[in-house]
């Protein structure tokens, strides 16, 4: 995982969900009442509690009128936001590699599909979006072998995307894509651009010229580019999810 995956803004305002705790004992973050149709929003490395996601969580609850889930699957764990106003000599203890590796897929899949099972069986449909960390998660959620967990999938700067789970997706998939993104790579970009229409799926990419990777979940709102984008952004992530929800 990239250092570029920690850095950028928090933003201001206060989330308006509520925290409940699922079957299986999962905590979760909700926002939305649509007794139909859900989006699993799938966290970045700062996790379930970062303001900015649940920001957004409320957001896509009001305009693209689902109930949205923001489920912890970090067992707990979170990157404190406080890092993304320091440089890497000042994140003390920290140990990122670490961290990742107690959360990785390996770990964190059986919980994860296990969560959207639980979606999949109250709602009628199904959307998943994964910001950075989350971004494998949707497509594996959206896989042919997934089983139709999810009607549709959208990802802002994914990590730990692999060709492989790009070949396997089986469902409308919209990809949110800075330029300047050292994870989500030209080469993986232009394999997505040329696998996924030739699984003959709907397909939305968009492209943000001069924006880096993270700018959909902690983008400077005091940057005129900057908001410009995540703006963008979080309006697609809506108008795509209006489509396939309802």
């Amino acid at each position: 995982m990239s250092n570029c995956c920690v850095k950028g803004f928090k933003w201001d305002g206060q989330p308006q969900g509520r925290v409940e705790t699922t079957s299986s004992g999962a905590s979760t973050y909700v926002t939305g009442s649509n007794p139909e149709a859900s989006i699993l929003l799938i966290h970045d490395l700062f996790g379930w509690t970062f303001p900015n996601t649940r920001l957004l969580a409320d957001a896509y609850a009001e305009e693209a009128n689902a109930t949205v889930y923001v489920p912890d699957f970090f067992g707990g764990e979170v990157l404190s936001s406080d890092i993304l106003s320091k440089d890497t000599s000042e994140w003390g203890p920290l140990d990122l590699p670490a961290f990742t590796a107690r959360n990785s897929k390996e770990v964190r899949e059986p919980e994860i599909f296990a969560f959207a099972r639980e979606l999949r069986a109250k709602y009628q449909r199904v959307g998943a979006i994964g910001f950075c960390y989350g971004g494998w998660v949707v497509f594996r959620l959206g896989a042919r072998e997934s089983g139709g967990l999810v009607d549709c999938i959208s990802t802002a700067h994914p990590s730990w995307l692999t060709k492989g789970e790009i070949d396997n997706v089986d469902v409308p998939v919209q990809i949110l894509a800075p330029e300047i993104d050292p994870v989500f790579t030209p080469e993986l970009k232009d394999w997505c651009n040329r696998v996924i229409p030739s699984l003959g799926l709907d397909y939305d990419y968009q492209h943000f010229p001069a924006l880096d990777h993270g700018f959909a979940i902690r983008g400077n709102k005091e940057n005129e580019a900057e908001l410009k984008g995540l703006v963008r952004a979080k309006n697609a992530a809506v108008y795509w999810f209006k489509q396939y929800l309802h």
